[in-house]
């Protein structure tokens, strides 16, 4: 069974060759290919053919995989190798000690290793968290960062602990949407006695679902209350999980539910498109989180928590801010974002702008070639 995966034909004449190295695959959809597929799409434009590989150690056990690996790896000497990291890619349990095992394989082959950390820190909350599996993953992150050549971190640098003031081998690169931006031109929001769409992108699994789909229904039904006829639109995965849930939920409200799941990412584009705000109660908003990125890259005003300050670059995006947990606060931002043209217009255009400066794939891939400069 081969692990490797071309993702893009690559071009007649590449300047470069780089591997994107992932471990088990999620699903029902998988973030982490997704952000590959991007990438490469954008650093093909740019002479650089970006190659997927999967190391298969859920299928065949890590004996084989890493066995495979290293015949696969064996043409690699001198390349570029952007290692994936999340816990649980690399473990069935979070206790991702077996990673360490695949960079020492790749550093046998001679291939030059730049860990890209979409958890840079221990994951807390929900069935992962515990001290010992915590203090593993902490462990791993550090000892990972020791053996690469480079170091990326998709949130700001200064935002994570335990790194170094100034480690030379250390970048903030930016995520992008795994969704294809839009800057289709549209009128102002509907009038006061129209339909105005609310978009999530995505609900959490058990055990978060229950606290997601509570806010979601309080910040809706009186949201209803200010704003003549409002519509609910779930996209992304776990939105059909929660169905029943959300339907029940608001029961009562003048609220229309519509359900569409998972789709694929140009259709999920178009749903951005007819929205006249994104709701984004998942978390906090940072810039690890794609979904909520989403709403940067189609102009879409964000309505969503902050958890202390707002770290770069989101600062400039089109974000109404509510306090972490304050849910009557993101009742007043979504009010004033669906009834408010002047404000519509506002964060429409810094999300744009956003989307333009930092977020785009394009910047993005100009920003890896950098990092990764001879």
């Amino acid at each position: 069974m081969p692990i490797t995966e071309q993702s893009l034909k690559p071009s007649s004449h590449p300047e470069k060759r780089w591997i994107a190295l992932l471990g088990r695959r999620d699903e029902p959809t998988d973030g982490l290919e997704d952000y590959c597929t991007f990438l490469g799409g954008a650093l093909q434009r740019r002479g650089v053919s970006l190659e997927k590989v999967r190391v298969q150690w859920a299928d065949l056990g890590w004996a084989n995989a890493l066995r495979q690996l290293r015949r696969e790896c064996s043409r690699w000497n001198g390349r570029w190798v952007l290692l994936q990291y999340t816990a649980l890619a690399w473990s069935r349990r979070a206790f991702p000690f077996r990673i360490l095992g695949v960079a020492r394989v790749l550093r046998d082959a001679g291939a030059r290793i730049a860990v890209v950390y979409h958890e840079p820190t221990r994951q807390s909350g929900g069935h992962w968290s515990s001290p010992v599996r915590g203090a593993c993953q902490d462990w791993v992150i550090r000892k990972l960062c020791q053996k690469a050549e480079r170091a990326i971190f998709t949130v700001p640098l200064e935002t994570v602990p335990w790194l170094p003031k100034g480690e030379a081998k250390a970048a903030f690169i930016p995520i992008g949407a795994n969704i294809p931006e839009s800057f289709a031109q549209r009128p102002l929001p509907p009038g006061e006695d129209r339909e105005k769409t609310v978009i999530i992108f995505g609900v959490t699994g058990m055990p978060q679902t229950d606290r997601e789909v509570d806010e979601i229904a309080y910040v809706m039904k009186r949201t209803a209350r200010a704003i003549a006829k409002v519509r609910l639109v779930a996209v992304g995965r776990g939105a059909i999980e929660a169905r029943e849930k959300l339907a029940k939920a608001l029961e009562g409200a003048n609220v229309e539910l519509t359900v569409r799941g998972i789709l694929p990412a140009e259709e999920i584009t178009r749903e951005f498109e007819r929205a006249d705000a994104l709701l984004f109660v998942r978390g906090a908003i940072t810039p690890q989180r794609g979904s909520a990125l989403a709403g940067v890259a189609c102009g879409v005003p964000i309505v969503g928590y902050r958890n202390g300050s707002i770290s770069e670059p989101l600062k400039d995006a089109g974000i109404e801010w509510s306090p972490w947990g304050d849910r009557d606060s993101l009742v007043r931002g979504l009010t004033r974002v669906l009834s408010d043209s002047r404000r519509w217009m506002e964060l429409r255009e810094r999300n744009f702008e956003a989307q333009e400066n930092y977020f785009a794939w394009s910047k993005i891939a100009d920003r890896f070639r950098a990092v990764l400069a001879e």
